[in-house]
């Protein structure tokens, strides 16, 4: 039975459309998420790669797992159910600012492929670029630049991806990179892509 709120809410276009707020922006609204694991580089390459497309003139905003879960996520834990409604909230999110015409930029390790799937769904077709940063483990756990893995090898961190829960890596990202390498030749490695696909000017 059909939740009666649900029924009272209507979807309303406006007279703007997403068409309109890209021709101002001079570029594709696209959300560029960045998957896995702590310590991976993710939020690095993200953060190098925001600020290259900034000072080309790209409209971008940065959307860190760290950050949301300061407000928008701060109710959800890190079983599985809260971490899919993490990245659900963070795929609306992210659908919105696409609608406005930015290039989102997220920094996530959302470990399981169907919730990646599952943002990419909320998109229209092209609009998300999976991008993998594919860092050993080893060497995710000898950066541990939070302290994360030292605490979930003392039991202190239950449910760490990586050591007790599992990442499912992408099977076909729109870019697979090697997180061992300079973070300036992935930041001009990225810009190719996106010039490639037209998403921001040659």
């Amino acid at each position: 039975m059909a939740d009666p709120a649900e029924e009272n809410i209507v979807w309303h276009d406006h007279p703007v459309a997403r068409e309109d707020r890209e021709k101002l922006h001079r570029h594709q609204g696209v959300v560029i998420w960045f998957t896995g694991l702590s310590g991976s580089g993710k939020s690095t390459l993200a953060g190098a790669l925001e600020q290259a497309l900034h000072r080309t003139g790209v409209s971008t905003y940065l959307l860190d797992g760290d950050n949301v879960r300061h407000g928008l996520c701060r109710d959800l834990g890190f079983n599985d159910a809260d971490r899919r409604e993490n990245i659900r909230r963070v795929g609306e999110v992210a659908r919105l600012m696409v609608d406005a015409g930015l290039v989102v930029l997220t920094a996530f390790i959302s470990p399981h492929r169907a919730e990646r799937r599952m943002v990419r769904d909320m998109l229209p077709a092209g609009r998300f670029i999976e991008v993998f940063v594919d860092t050993p483990l080893a060497v995710c756990e000898a950066r541990d630049p939070k302290g994360l893995y030292k605490k979930a090898r003392a039991g202190k961190l239950p449910d760490f991806t990586g050591i007790d829960s599992v990442y499912e890596a992408p099977e076909q990202p729109e870019i697979h990179l090697d997180g061992q390498q300079l973070v300036t030749y992935l930041t001009d490695h990225l810009l190719d892509l996106l010039r490639g696909r037209v998403i921001i000017k040659p």
